[in-house]
């Protein structure tokens, strides 16, 4: 190839680069500005009759500037995954590299909990009079609590419960019972579990990424997965437990439709199915995960083999608690009358259903912004491949991590859409957040997309108090 050739190439290759990143910055700027109306027009509307029942709209959080013992470790870790992160998750061993998201996680999310303090920000999240730990003494006979469960769901109700325990079924509120029996009990070890177990999620969606579309996509996103914005909403709360629970849930599906071998397809869409009957119970909203859990199946070369056992394991948790005396549907239905008995009734849908979305660019961040406009590109791209039923075997790499994505936010709006979430989706929503996350392996030259994600998570912790 001669010089002139080679010039052009790389005339080219840039030229291309820099179009690639206005965009870029285009689309983020946009999501900015859908930030700033919906904070706007939010203090607008609370000025002039407040419905919306957050203090600093989008957000349920109040303006607080401060800083606390967790300042300092949050700034070391952001430093260190944005120098270093992107270089060790191409070279450590797989399972060292998982571990070592999960640790770096967990120390993220440990850190950013503590700039509000131990007490604040840890210990007493889950005892307010609005959570899990405010009811553990009524569990004392657990059988006979969820066989009358649904008998204190309305507010008019002898001794209804607090919100969030009506707002779920019981197996959220009873995760924190089983700590209790077992000897960690209280807000402490209640909030250790939720970091702790969520940061797991980091791991899991690089299982499914590796599994669904190849390593080198599933390290170049750790870092992403790692350094989120919303590890703010991770510690302390329970839905950060819940997003590890439904990200495994997904996760062993993928190992399921690509396993080599039928024993470990089965044992793991077995896990799969127990795993999806446990979310089910622990939030009625994350049953959307079937949305995440058919476009997985779509990209599987085995999914016809592995839904008997899929669906197996999916029955094990409904079949039990129904035999305790918990209607899944019956509590459904009652807590939808208490959602309008209460901030649903009144926050209006016409603000939240984008205003939601705003929340959500706060959760995941520029950087995921970035990379759901290059996941769009690679959807369209590929548009004829993807009709009527795409080929797996046929599909690059960058178009089924594109389609995880995708299916992971269809998830997402119809959520926003239901009504069902008007407010407090930054922490709602964390389940279904983490998988967009991983869209950041598309970006090139990570490392100054990563330092915008750990300065809006920073930001956001040190000006804000969040609720959770």
């Amino acid at each position: 190839m001669n010089r002139d050739l080679r010039s052009d190439l790389r005339g080219d290759t840039r030229l291309g680069f820099r179009r690639d990143l206005r965009r870029d910055l285009y689309t983020v700027a946009g999501a900015a500005l859908l930030v700033v109306t919906a904070a706007l027009v939010g203090v607008a509307i609370k000025r002039s009759k407040d419905v919306l029942h957050v203090g600093w709209p989008p957000l349920y959080a109040n303006w607080l500037p401060h800083i606390g013992p967790g300042t300092p470790a949050a700034l070391a870790v952001a430093v260190a995954v944005v120098a270093y992160g992107p270089t060790l998750a191409a070279r450590l061993p797989w399972r060292t590299l998982l571990l070592t998201s999960w640790a770096t996680a967990t120390a993220w999310t440990f850190s950013l909990a503590l700039v509000d303090g131990w007490h604040r920000g840890v210990a007493r999240r889950l005892t307010t009079r609005y959570e899990y730990l405010q009811v553990i003494d009524r569990f004392h006979d657990i059988p006979a609590t969820l066989g009358d469960f649904a008998q204190h769901i309305l507010l008019g109700s002898p001794d209804h419960w607090p919100p969030h325990v009506a707002g779920h079924p019981p197996a959220a509120t009873l995760t924190f019972v089983l700590l209790d029996r077992v000897g960690l009990g209280g807000g402490a070890w209640a909030g250790v579990w939720v970091i702790t177990v969520g940061a797991t999620t980091a791991a899991a969606v690089l299982v499914a990424v590796r599994a669904l579309a190849d390593e080198a996509l599933a390290r170049r996103a750790a870092p992403f997965l790692v350094l989120a914005p919303a590890a703010v909403w991770m510690g302390t709360s329970a839905d950060g437990y819940f997003a590890a629970v439904a990200a495994w849930t997904v996760a062993l599906l993928a190992l399921a439709v690509t396993a080599r071998t039928k024993r470990r397809s089965w044992a793991a869409a077995f896990g799969s199915g127990l795993l999806f009957g446990l979310t089910c119970y622990l939030s009625y909203g994350l049953t959307l995960f079937a949305v995440i859990g058919a476009g997985v199946l779509l990209l599987g070369r085995r999914r016809i083999r592995v839904l008997p056992f899929l669906l197996a394991g999916t029955a094990v948790v409904p079949l039990a608690f129904t035999l305790a005396g918990f209607d899944w549907w019956e509590a459904y239905h009652l807590l939808v009358e208490r959602y309008y008995q209460g901030a649903g009734g009144f926050r209006p849908y016409g603000y939240w259903v984008w205003a939601n979305l705003a929340c959500t660019v706060l959760v995941v961040g520029p950087a995921t912004v970035a990379g759901l406009r290059r996941t769009a590109t690679v959807l369209a791209r590929e548009r004829e491949r993807l009709l009527p039923v795409p080929d797996p075997s046929r599909l690059p790499a960058e178009t089924r991590l594109a389609l995880l994505v995708l299916a992971a936010f269809l998830a997402l709006l119809v959520a926003d859409l239901s009504g069902m979430s008007k407010a407090e989706t930054e922490r709602i929503w964390l389940p279904f957040a983490a998988w967009p996350l991983a869209a950041g392996a598309l970006l090139p030259r990570p490392r100054a997309w990563l330092a915008a994600q750990a300065a809006l998570a920073l930001l956001l912790n040190h000006l804000l108090l969040t609720g959770w």
